[in-house]
């Protein structure tokens, strides 16, 4: 996996997990990568109602606690045969002080800890990872809690499509590194495709009969193993011997069911942006799945995303 040779993680105390740090740091030493350790102290926005002074008076002692505990990890680092090994400490909204620092410096990826969700509503992912994975411009690995270990199944979700050329090229892109992670990790590799045939119940409402259905859902699945093989086929993944998953059914209902089904560490798919829509720049099928699995996630953009993001 020589693709990624500028790492940010992002460390906060309260998660009290090294997790994230030890992928980082192995897949920096891989790589000969530069690995950034960095950190956002929350700024509170009400603190813009008063003078930059007093702001300033607040923040910079915990900016300094910050940095003084970040670099408590550098003496580990030595002799780690990585690249350069930086810290940096922002002050302001988690996931903007992220963005904003991949933007400045240009990493091209992100790994951070899962964070910890309690009560009824409770998600591997809170807020942070899903805004990241959201609006994040580079890959964002998000390394679940006590999962140090070497991972020993990683799953690829793809969605070949011939008539949307952006998520046809996310899903070669989805394999690639899923391929990278796998051989890095010595893990099994999995695949999964699931499709449907679209508005399946409301031709059986209108009029079709039960024989024209079956019909047309043998030839829809017909056009979407064929697309799935020609994935396979231009791919570099064969020496692995992947599992392959083709499954009928609804993604969001048939990948998480899947994660279980094959005791899956790491889930690598992609994040496709919806344009033209505030607000939703990550397809409302991957977030649901995202809300469902209990494992790792490294999710990717298709090529070309600008983040709405912007440098202050």
């Amino acid at each position: 996996m020589q693709r990624f040779k500028n790492i940010l993680l992002v460390l906060d105390p309260e998660a009290q997990e090294t997790a994230a740090l030890d992928k980082a740091v192995s897949l920096a030493r891989q790589n000969a990568a530069r690995l950034t350790l960095f950190s956002v102290v929350y700024r509170h926005p009400d603190l813009r109602r008063y003078p930059d002074s007093v702001g300033e008076s607040l923040m910079d002692p915990l900016v300094a606690e910050r940095q003084q505990w970040l670099r408590g990890f550098l003496p580990t680092l030595q002799g780690q045969d990585i690249g350069r090994v930086s810290v940096v400490v922002a002050a302001g909204i988690p996931f903007l002080g992220i963005i904003r620092e991949v933007l400045r410096e240009q990493h091209d990826l992100v790994i951070t800890t899962a964070e910890e969700k309690k009560g009824i509503r409770a998600r591997v992912f809170g807020a942070t990872s899903m805004h990241l994975m959201r609006k994040c411009p580079c890959p964002v690995w998000v390394v679940k809690r006590a999962q140090a270990r070497p991972y020993a199944r990683i799953l690829a979700a793809v969605d070949p499509s011939p008539y949307d050329p952006k998520r046809d090229s996310l899903s070669a892109l989805v394999l690639q590194l899923a391929g990278s992670m796998a051989r890095r990790e010595a893990a099994g590799l999995h695949i999964v495709h699931v499709w449907h045939m679209f508005g399946e119940s409301y031709v059986r409402r209108g009029g079709m009969t039960g024989a024209e259905v079956e019909e047309a859902k043998a030839l829809e699945k017909l056009q979407q193993k064929q697309r799935f093989d020609l994935l396979l086929g231009q791919s570099d993944v064969a020496d692995l011997k992947p599992c392959l998953h083709f499954i009928e059914g609804y993604p969001d209902e048939r990948i998480p069911e899947l994660v279980v089904e094959q005791d899956i560490d790491l889930l690598v798919m992609g994040t496709v942006c919806r344009t033209g829509v505030a607000g939703f720049l990550i397809g409302n099928t991957a977030e649901e799945v995202l809300n469902q699995v209990d494992c790792s996630v490294l999710t990717l953009k298709p090529e070309g995303f600008v983040t709405p993001v912007t440098l202050e």
